[in-house]
């Protein structure tokens, strides 16, 4: 009798672990997806930033835009508050200018980690063109 007692208290114990350890792993996934869910609104919220920084520098600049970010900072008043490229990775994603030049630019954010920073990728060109794709992830 005290024998059955014990199975019994055994069992509903690892009955109580399997599910705490399932509704874990279902509050994990969702803590996952909400920082994603904001590292990719940040994302897409500085790219366009930056965008609109080298958009208004070329209206001033007799439409030419600068041939590297450190010109949006150091131009009085500034144009950008800070280098969200050499910050990078910020909050989850890398900034990055592909080209920038006097005739246009390219400019794109990377989820640092595809899946799990974010799942998004995004990418700005001339004329604050903006587009969004899924990240590919690294093999």
């Amino acid at each position: 009798m005290y024998r059955d007692n014990k199975a019994r208290s055994l069992l509903t114990i690892m009955i109580l672990i399997a599910i705490a350890a399932f509704l874990l792993k279902i509050a994990i996934e969702q803590l996952i997806q909400i920082n994603v869910s904001y590292n990719e609104s940040n994302a897409s919220a500085t790219l366009k930033l930056i965008s609109v920084a080298l958009e208004n520098y070329a209206k001033d600049h007799l439409g030419y835009f600068p041939e590297n970010i450190s010109a949006l900072i150091q131009d009085t008043p500034p144009y950008l508050d800070k280098d969200y490229l050499m910050k990078s990775p910020l909050k989850g994603y890398n900034y990055n200018c592909l080209r920038l030049e006097p005739s246009g630019y390219n400019c794109s954010a990377q989820p640092a980690r595809c899946g799990m920073s974010g799942r998004m990728a995004y990418t700005v060109t001339t004329g604050g063109l903006f587009l969004a794709e899924p990240c590919r992830r690294k093999e």
